[in-house]
């Protein structure tokens, strides 16, 4: 014999174990002990309903009837017709089974009295229509006999026998129902959570690693670090912590899949946002990111307060907290630099460390001509063209370097790099190759 009370006594240990509402739980039991109800005294076709009380343990168990009117029943011409062509395809199935001598013959379609059998006629309307089953449906004259205010497409509750004693299969199908819906509960909850946290970054230690993908313990699940995520020529050892993004939560029939990212240029700002309290504050903001992950990023940052610097905000004093940064990302290098509306400006930024002399704009090709001495010509392209490539990305302009050789007169050009010193340049139209 079951002893409700027990379970009613563990509904709260489940509850706090698993991260899962009392109610949810509750629904569970009720759902498994409605198929050990069925399983040892119910009828083939009926739908069980258990009402459990959680504070007396007392169970009550119903066939629940869904309420349908003659536009939801399938006519006997139409049922016939559904069974002549379910009868073709079997007997299509089986000739192609026999001809490819497949040892596996195709399983048997449920026929009209089968459980929980439902049909949609897609021509009306999408309503949905059914075959008509005495242990399952009821017409709405005959509901509105038992319960007058039931409304059509409702569920009319019959009470059944009380039953305390089932055998040794009921009890076991009552065990997996529960367990199945538990793990199932779970991980919808463990889904909301994580879904909810799409876009942030979290604490993670590895867990394992297998053909290049790393897995990592985020708490409640395992996330996912694919190869293509990855910084390039970074390694990993099991039980190391690092700070991961999260790219997005998909879910998946063994529960929800979290995909990681170290490479992706949000994680830059999120860090950003920790260490920097001007930040996280909304005073200072990261308006773009320019990253090859693992070498070098640059950051673009503007500050709604005049008396804010904010590339002091996020280089910090002594260069603390952009070194936490750049510690936590594995060295790689940094450059905060100063977004600014005018683009010639923030073009000059974002080629720094090299000093610009002058910017000229084609805003019709959307190309910058920058010029600097020749000093800062390989500064200012970075090796491999790194720097202005990142300078590009980040502004969004296409970049032309081109060195000068230095004017020796009263008349000589700061290299300063300074705004008050910079000369910029709106053309109509331009020529020059990108670098």
């Amino acid at each position: 014999m079951i002893d409700l009370k027990q379970f009613i006594s563990a509904i709260d240990q489940i509850a706090e174990e698993k991260g899962i509402s009392k109610d949810k739980v509750i629904e569970t039991i009720e759902m498994a002990m409605a198929a050990a109800y069925k399983k040892d005294y119910g009828e083939k076709g009926q739908n069980i309903r258990v009402k459990l009380d959680s504070k007396t343990g007392q169970a009550k168990f119903f066939q629940a009837l869904l309420v349908v009117d003659e536009g939801m029943i399938f006519s006997e011409e139409e049922v016939a017709q559904m069974e002549a062509e379910r009868a073709q395809r079997e007997a299509k199935e089986l000739a192609e089974a026999e001809k490819t001598e497949s040892l596996e013959k195709p399983e048997a379609s449920a026929g009209p009295d089968a459980d929980a059998e439902e049909v949609v006629d897609g021509e009306e309307n999408g309503q949905k229509k059914f075959r008509f089953n005495p242990k399952r449906h009821i017409m709405i004259v005959e509901a509105k006999k038992i319960k007058p205010d039931i409304e059509l497409d409702g569920e009319l509750l019959i009470p059944l026998d009380t039953k305390e004693d089932y055998g040794r299969i009921a009890a076991q199908t009552a065990k997996q129902v529960i367990i199945q819906r538990i793990r199932e509960a779970e991980r919808e909850v463990v889904y909301k959570t994580f879904k909810e946290k799409e876009g942030d970054i979290l604490s993670a230690s590895v867990q394992r690693m297998e053909r290049g993908t790393v897995y990592l313990d985020i708490g409640r699940t395992t996330g996912v670090l694919f190869p293509e995520e990855q910084i390039p020529q970074e390694r990993y050892r099991i039980g190391q912590r690092l700070r991961v993004y999260v790219v997005r939560v998909d879910k998946d029939h063994r529960g929800p899949a979290i995909i990681l990212s170290r490479k992706h240029p949000n994680i830059v700002a999120k860090l950003f946002e920790l260490e920097v309290p001007e930040i996280a504050g909304g005073v200072v903001k990261i308006k773009t990111i320019a990253r090859e992950a693992g070498s070098r990023s640059k950051v673009a940052v503007a500050s709604s307060d005049p008396n804010i610097d904010p590339v002091g905000s996020c280089v910090g004093q002594r260069g603390i907290r952009v070194t936490a940064v750049i510690s936590e990302l594995g060295g790689e290098n940094i450059d905060i630099v100063a977004w600014s509306e005018n683009d010639g400006k923030f073009i000059a930024s974002a080629l720094s460390p090299a000093k610009v002399l002058n910017v000229d704009l084609d805003e019709a090709h959307h190309v910058a001509t920058v010029e600097v001495s020749e000093d800062q010509l390989s500064l200012a392209i970075g090796k491999r063209g790194q720097n202005v490539r990142l300078a590009a990305e980040l502004t969004g302009w296409r970049i032309d370097v081109k060195g000068t050789a230095p004017v020796v007169s009263g008349e000589t050009k700061q290299e300063s790099g300074s705004e008050e010193d910079l000369e910029v340049k709106t053309e109509a139209a331009g020529e020059g190759s990108n670098v």
